[in-house]
């Protein structure tokens, strides 16, 4: 893999092909990509605000030409806020998700966010962490627009002669998580199936169909992956988030399986290596998510707990 620089901004990959990156990588600092050939393109993803995305775009036209009013398509990786919050600034672009995605975005909006951000005094440590990982954003300022269009499983485009395939995954990460591959440049780019240097976040699980995700991208062996969150990576990267998975499956089932709760069960968990990556208190997330899967219970979780229970682990944590 060639040694991309992780810094602020666009770098080009190759053959008009272009991935925005955004240190360091944490909640909602999220990347996002651009594939243009021949007069036509398609932008992979928007940021979490109006004011970050319109950075971007701005940007992307400097380098390539491209300005928001010409883009021609956006697809969304998956339907959280930090991937789909500038839709509306592609005013004439077709925007495309999975049918589960677009469902979810409908569900969630961002006045959703705002609501949340601004209950955050009264919601003591877990609004304090809300705070401290949110406040960088502005939900006051978004440019939502969902899905025009919808498709399940795979849809094949074309930019220009590139093909694109949209391949779903999901529900993994989220509920209908997509991966954009380019096979004529060997470039993936994986939305929230990779977390590199930072904690994967499962909200909906299996993690069965991650792994099979990781696989899958494995298989392909492309020369460029651009991930959610995080530095541009190669095959070992993927090796790595797939490990994660799979260790951590493996020490929440012992918990699970003893009868721990699920707090005792974050709180016990020992990361090891995986615990110098960023957000590592996401275990809480990550073991709530395993253990309904263990269990066999459906429906989502309690958000707002859940960022407590983060706050306490990441405290305590930082106390051994």
């Amino acid at each position: 893999m060639a040694q991309w620089q992780y810094q602020k901004g666009l770098l080009e990959t190759g053959n008009g092909i272009y991935a925005y990156l955004q240190p360091d990588g944490g909640w909602g600092w999220s990347n996002a990509g651009l594939i243009a050939d021949a007069g036509e393109s398609l932008l992979v993803d928007t940021l979490f605000d109006a004011v970050l995305t319109r950075e971007m775009l701005d940007v992307m036209a400097d380098a390539s030409g491209i300005t928001a009013e010409m883009i021609d398509t956006v697809v969304n990786t998956h339907a959280n806020g930090d991937h789909t919050h500038g839709n509306g600034l592609c005013t004439k672009a077709e925007i495309i998700a999975s049918e589960s995605s677009a469902k979810e975005m409908e569900a969630f909006t961002p006045q959703m966010m705002q609501q949340f951000m601004d209950s955050a005094g009264a919601l003591g440590e877990a609004g304090d962490y809300l705070k401290e990982v949110f406040g960088a954003f502005d939900f006051s300022q978004v440019a939502e627009k969902l899905p025009t269009k919808t498709f399940r499983d795979e849809l094949n485009l074309n930019v220009g002669a590139k093909s694109v395939r949209l391949l779903e995954v999901g529900p993994a990460h989220t509920r209908g998580d997509v991966l954009v591959y380019v096979p004529e440049d060997k470039t993936i780019f994986t939305g929230d199936i990779l977390f590199i240097e930072g904690t994967p976040l499962m909200w909906a699980g299996p993690v069965a169909n991650w792994v099979r995700a990781c696989d899958q991208i494995i298989e392909l062996a492309p020369e460029v992956i651009v991930p959610g969150h995080g530095p541009l990576t190669d095959v070992a990267g993927v090796e790595k988030v797939k490990a994660y998975l799979q260790y951590i499956t493996g020490e929440a089932r012992a918990r699970f399986d003893a009868g721990l709760s699920v707090r005792e069960a974050a709180l016990d968990i020992a990361l090891g290596d995986y615990d110098r990556w960023i957000d590592a208190e996401r275990i809480a997330i990550n073991v709530d998510t395993l253990y309904r899967e263990f269990s066999g219970k459906t429906g989502s979780t309690d958000t707002l707990a859940m960022f407590g229970l983060m706050a306490e682990v990441r405290r305590n944590r930082a106390q051994r």
